[in-house]
C-alpha cells in the first residue's frame, strides 16, 4: 500500500473536505469511501440513473446500464446506510444515451471498435456526474474507485498508474483534463485488490460482486435495430468474395473466431468496410503495422518534446510497445519500434513515460508501409 491522498490536503487551507466518491456497487469504490472516511474527509456517496427502459433491453441482460440497475442502486443505499453517509443519485438517463450508446452504435456502423468506457469517463461520470451533483449538494473533491493514481508536480497534475500493475485503469483515464484532475482523488489506486476486499469486509459489508462492465459478451447487438444489422461480403485482400458475415458491428480488426470461413491458415480481420458493408480478411501477419495515426488527441503533459519517445498501449490487455510520437496536423503519428497486432479504428492509443500518463487519442487507422 503507498498513501498518495496528501496531495489534495496540502493545497487548501480547509480543514475538512467534503468528497462526492461515485459507488458503483463493486468492491473498489466502497472501499474508496471507506478509506475516505477513515482519513477524516466527509463523505456523501453519489450515483447515477443510467438505465433507459425505452431501450427494450431484455430483462436479464448484464449491462452497466441496464435493467439490474435498480437492485444495484438499492445495494448501494445498503452500503451508504452501513457507512453511516448520505447517498445522492443523479438521473443521466438522456445524457447517457445520447453521449455513450449512440456513441457506442455509431462507431460499431462505421465499422470501428469503440471503446464505452473511455467515453463514459470522459463525458459522463467526471464532467456531468459531478457538475449535476455539486447544483445539489456542496462538495470539495470527487472521487471513484478507479485503480490509478494522481500527482501534482509543480502547477500540474499527472495521472499515473496503479499501485497494482495488474488491476491498472490509467488506459481508461486519458481524457482526463487539468481541472478535472485537480478534484479528483483515486483512493483505491494506492492498494492491492486483496486489500481492497479486506477493508470492505472489516466493516461487516456484504462482498456481492464486482460492478457491471458496460455489456457483456456479444449481447450488445441488442442495442441495434434489426434493418441496421446486414449481412455482407467477405473480401480476401485481393477484393475477392470468399464467403458472408452477418453484419459488420459482429467484427473487430484482429478477430479470429467467428468469421466463418475454412482455411488451411487461420483467417483474420484486417479491415472492415462500412461503406461497401464488408469485411477484409486475410493472415495473422496480415494484421500487423508498423505504426498509427491518432485523433482526437488529449496531452495531460503538453511539454513533450517532439518527436517523443514513449510506451503506447492500443487497448486495455495489450502489452505497452516502445514507439516515438509525432505531432501532424490535428494528431499524433505513433510509428512502433516492432510492429503491432491489430491496430484498431475506433480504440484508444495511450501514452506512458515508465508509469506517467502523457496522453492519448483515438485510432484513426493503422499505418501498414
Amino acid at each position: 500500500m503507498i498513501d498518495h491522498l496528501n496531495t489534495l490536503q496540502d493545497l487548501c487551507k480547509k480543514e475538512r473536505y467534503r468528497v462526492a466518491v461515485a459507488l458503483s456497487g463493486g468492491i473498489d469504490s466502497t472501499a474508496s469511501a471507506i478509506i475516505l472516511k477513515e482519513k477524516g474527509y466527509e463523505v456523501i456517496g453519489l450515483s447515477m440513473y443510467t438505465y433507459d427502459s425505452s431501450l427494450g433491453l431484455p430483462s436479464g441482460i448484464k449491462a452497466c446500464f441496464g435493467p439490474l440497475q435498480e437492485e444495484n442502486i438499492e445495494y448501494v443505499r445498503y452500503v451508504c446506510k452501513r457507512l453511516g453517509i448520505l447517498l445522492h443519485i443523479v438521473d443521466l438517463r438522456k445524457e447517457f444515451r445520447e453521449l455513450v450508446i449512440e456513441y457506442f452504435r455509431r462507431e460499431y456502423l462505421s465499422g470501428r471498435t469503440p471503446n464505452p468506457c473511455v467515453r463514459c469517463n470522459e463525458k459522463i461520470k467526471f464532467d456531468l456526474l459531478f457538475k449535476r451533483a455539486k447544483e445539489k449538494i456542496e462538495v470539495d473533491l470527487f472521487a471513484t474507485g478507479h485503480h490509478a493514481r494522481i500527482e501534482r508536480k509543480g502547477e500540474r497534475y499527472c495521472l499515473r498508474k496503479a499501485y497494482d500493475k495488474r488491476k491498472d485503469q490509467s488506459y481508461f483515464l486519458y481524457r482526463l483534463r487539468q481541472d478535472q484532475l485537480s478534484k479528483i482523488i483515486f483512493p483505491a489506486g494506492g492498494y492491492k485488490k486483496d486489500q481492497l476486499r479486506n477493508i470492505v469486509s472489516s466493516y461487516g459489508i456484504e462482498i456481492r460482486r464486482e460492478s457491471q462492465d458496460f455489456i457483456s459478451g456479444r449481447s450488445y447487438d441488442v442495442l441495434f435495430k434489426k434493418d441496421e444489422i446486414r449481412k455482407g461480403s467477405i473480401l480476401d485482400k485481393d477484393g475477392n468474395i470468399i464467403g458472408r458475415h452477418k453484419g459488420i458491428i459482429y467484427y473487430t480488426v484482429g478477430q479470429r473466431r467467428g468469421i466463418g470461413i475454412s482455411s488451411k491458415r487461420p483467417l483474420y480481420v484486417i479491415e472492415i468496410d462500412a461503406k461497401r458493408n464488408s469485411i477484409v480478411v486475410g493472415h495473422k501477419e496480415d494484421t500487423y503495422s508498423k505504426g498509427l495515426i491518432a485523433r482526437e488527441v488529449n496531452l495531460i503533459c503538453p511539454d513533450i518534446s517532439f518527436p517523443a519517445k514513449a510506451k503506447v498501449k492500443i487497448r486495455q490487455q495489450h502489452r505497452e510497445a516502445d514507439a516515438v510520437l509525432y505531432p501532424i496536423k490535428n494528431g499524433i503519428k505513433v510509428t512502433f519500434e516492432d510492429k503491432q497486432m491489430a491496430v484498431t479504428p475506433g480504440q484508444s492509443a495511450v501514452f506512458y513515460k515508465e508509469d506517467t500518463v502523457l496522453g492519448g487519442g483515438i485510432i484513426e487507422s493503422p499505418i501498414r508501409e
